[in-house]
């Protein structure tokens, strides 16, 4: 089972995540990093950023993929993930930007291009860190409800629920994009921990279906049970539907401080 540690606040949660990165950073300066984007890193982000001035982190040999991208955004549209990783993460923690990897959504052949990253994440060494957050629906990535717990990078179709969701980013929803390029549950598997980050109560039925539900493909994030090594920050809004949320607390009270994630 995923290691759970529920905090009062997405702030807290998020800062516990940065520390650990931080150190990881600074002890593996080529350090491979999984990003993910959407609202509920932002956080996450702003702390590491913070922990890394404050450390005087050298960031320049660290490296990142991103596990997806829209396919058919233009190039310089403020919603592609191309752009966003470029403002929240590669800018702010100072990373190369020739170190920064996010899938091809313009293609000519986006299959190609989909094949193609799987290959550039295993040609890296595979992601040490993964970070991840959860959709309503149980995604992670763009992995939707019915996705394959063994796929690979590929394009996928976006379920309904997830425009309608990512529609506030855009000035009108018939802008949100159809198809998309996504790490496969079994890409995101392979990294060698993740780090699922969950806030608000509307994430809480996914997250609990996610951490002790059965495994399915029909929820997508319960395949972080198949990873010998997860840690899931949740805050109490998220974790309200945990029913072994005692046993979580008492767990990472009890934990060894050296011990870490």
């Amino acid at each position: 089972m995923a290691e759970v540690v529920i905090t009062r606040t997405a702030e807290e949660a998020s800062a516990l995540a940065a520390d650990h990165v931080a150190r990881a950073i600074a002890a593996q300066p080529r350090l491979v990093l999984g990003v993910a984007t959407g609202s509920t890193p932002e956080r996450f982000y702003r702390h590491l950023a913070r922990r890394i001035a404050e450390d005087g982190l050298d960031t320049s040999g660290v490296r990142a993929f991103a596990l997806d991208e829209y396919v058919g955004l233009p190039a310089d549209h403020p919603e592609s993930y191309a752009a966003v990783i470029e403002r929240t993460v590669t800018a702010p923690l100072g990373l190369d930007p020739a170190h920064v990897h996010v899938p091809d959504g313009r293609a000519a052949d986006p299959f190609a291009a989909a094949a193609a990253y799987d290959r550039a994440i295993d040609e890296a060494g595979g992601v040490d860190i993964q970070i991840l957050g959860i959709g309503r629906n149980g995604h992670i990535g763009f992995n939707e409800p019915g996705s394959s717990l063994g796929s690979r990078t590929r394009v996928k179709t976006l379920a309904a629920s997830t425009r309608e969701a990512n529609a506030r980013f855009f000035a009108d929803p018939a802008d949100v994009p159809v198809h998309c390029i996504t790490q496969g549950i079994g890409t995101i598997r392979e990294a060698r921990h993740l780090v699922l980050l969950a806030f608000g109560t509307d994430k809480s039925a996914a997250l609990s279906g996610a951490v002790e539900g059965p495994v399915s493909a029909s929820l997508p994030g319960s395949a972080i049970q198949l990873h010998p090594h997860v840690t899931v920050l949740a805050d109490e809004d998220a974790a309200r539907e945990l029913a072994l949320a005692d046993a979580y607390r008492e767990a990472w009270r009890l934990k060894p401080a050296a011990q870490g994630f």
